[in-house]
């Protein structure tokens, strides 16, 4: 009985490793006027556009997603799974700032793949509101 529960014990980290190695799907397509839902973090970052001021970073982290052409999957195999949401106002910043470790959702009206140097997500939400849930 003994051995019985040891070998258990040694079959189940192989069977992990297992399904680990199965290669990932890519995510589901995000369009204008889709949903994306995760939890919003906040990065503090220095803007090389404005001398080196620390600015708050807003960003999702969800399930993977693929984004409409010409973006595609972002260079990544199954696409993008961190956002960052650009505010565009002072009152977007403070809903963003309110909301900061909280579980939200965000209509997504305009995203693209990250290409600057500085930009810390996977992809860029340009223009966004919050829903409620």
């Amino acid at each position: 009985m003994g051995f019985a529960c040891l070998a258990a014990i040694f079959a189940v980290p192989g069977a992990i490793a297992q399904q680990s190695d199965a290669p990932q799907k890519p995510g589901k397509m995000i369009h204008a006027g889709d949903v994306l839902s995760g939890e919003l973090g906040v990065m503090k970052v220095r803007d090389t556009k404005n001398r080196g001021k620390r600015v708050a970073t807003y960003q999702i982290t969800s399930e993977p997603r693929r984004l409409p052409p010409p973006n595609g999957l972002c260079n990544l195999e199954t696409g993008p799974e961190t956002f960052q949401l650009v505010p565009t106002n002072d009152a977007q910043a403070a809903q963003l700032k309110s909301l900061s470790g909280k579980a939200i959702s965000v209509k997504v009206d305009e995203i693209a793949c990250a290409k600057d140097a500085g930009e810390m997500s996977e992809a860029i939400v340009t223009k966004w509101s919050v829903v409620a849930k």
